[in-house]
């Protein structure tokens, strides 16, 4: 008898064209799901009859008591190569193999562009305007050339956000709690002497951190009100680093010019969501890691890791 494998959180029905599932559908059901499961009793109900369940990301937990109410589940797929969500030591106890993907820097190095450009130059208004007989020209765009890029994080993601300011002819300074001159000499970037005068100087803020308990609440109300009023912040990373609530405060005062975010405490955002109306945000549904050639790799290696797992030598587990 097959086993069956459900791929959840398939909003765009990508899952099984972006790869080729032939080397295991000879042994396993593909099933996918196209909306979200924000409970552990959602997850219960819809998985409870799978052996395999392939995730997206770190949308949908797996905590101990999933683990404990999905006892057919075999191999839970995760895409990257780390997941905070998951109880690995839970999965380990309930006989369940947890395996990873690689997963690309690239798509959230240009997403993060995207956004502080768009910012920058009024995007989305404008073409509002535009496309509904509205003023021609309303805004003035403001310019990146020889202003102050400050990045709170320069690893992989952020080492590349660097290198695209510098060829926009913009001054980059960086700064996180271990962060070193070594590092920002490589890059080609300046060393803030602390958080605070990052954002005190820097015209355009962009988050590229690990979410931890230190970098946790990292941007509060204090460290918004440091801000420039004509500065902008932009958050690809992990939306527990920026306070939400101080940020909707500060967009709506207008202390800071505006905001680029793509990740959001509660994720799909819910209908009515203070975020969905906020003045100066442009805002976009956490499409940091989505795009074509990274959904090929991460359902391309899920059906490698399937076929590993079916042959009895699982790749790229992770926990």
């Amino acid at each position: 008898m097959k086993l069956r494998c459900a791929v959840i959180e398939d909003f765009q029905s990508a899952a099984t064209t972006v790869a080729d599932w032939s080397p295991v559908t000879a042994d396993v059901d593909v099933v996918t799901f196209t909306g979200h499961l924000g409970s552990v009793d959602e997850v219960a109900a819809a998985l409870a009859e799978f052996d395999i369940v392939v995730t997206l990301r770190e949308r949908v937990p797996f905590p101990a008591e999933a683990f404990a109410r999905l006892p057919r589940l075999r191999l839970l797929i995760a895409s990257g190569m780390r997941n905070s969500v998951i109880d690995f030591a839970a999965a380990e106890r309930h006989g369940v193999t947890v395996c990873g993907t690689a997963s690309s820097s690239t798509p959230p190095v240009e997403l993060t562009w995207a956004l502080l450009l768009g910012l920058a130059r009024s995007i989305v208004p404008e073409a509002n305007g535009l496309r509904g007989n509205g003023p021609w020209q309303s805004t003035l765009g403001a310019d990146l050339h020889g202003r102050t890029l400050g990045l709170l994080g320069l690893g992989k993601i952020g080492g590349r956000v660097a290198e695209v300011g510098r060829a926009f002819g913009m001054e980059v300074v960086a700064w996180s709690q271990n962060l070193t001159e070594e590092r920002t000499r490589e890059v080609g970037t300046a060393l803030a002497g602390s958080k605070e005068e990052l954002l005190e100087s820097a015209d355009f803020v962009s988050v590229h951190l690990a979410l931890s308990e230190r970098t946790r609440g990292l941007i509060g109300a204090a460290e918004l009100a440091r801000m420039r009023p004509t500065a902008y912040l932009v958050n690809t990373s992990r939306a527990a680093i920026v306070d939400q609530d101080a940020l909707l405060a500060a967009l709506h005062a207008g202390t800071i010019a505006g905001a680029g975010i793509d990740v959001f405490d509660v994720e799909p955002l819910p209908s009515g969501h203070p975020m969905r109306t906020a003045p100066r945000l442009l805002a976009t549904p956490h499409l940091g890691y989505v795009s074509r050639a990274n959904y090929a790799t991460y359902y391309g290696q899920a059906v490698e890791n399937i076929r590993a797992f079916l042959d009895g030598d699982p790749v790229r587990r992770i926990g």
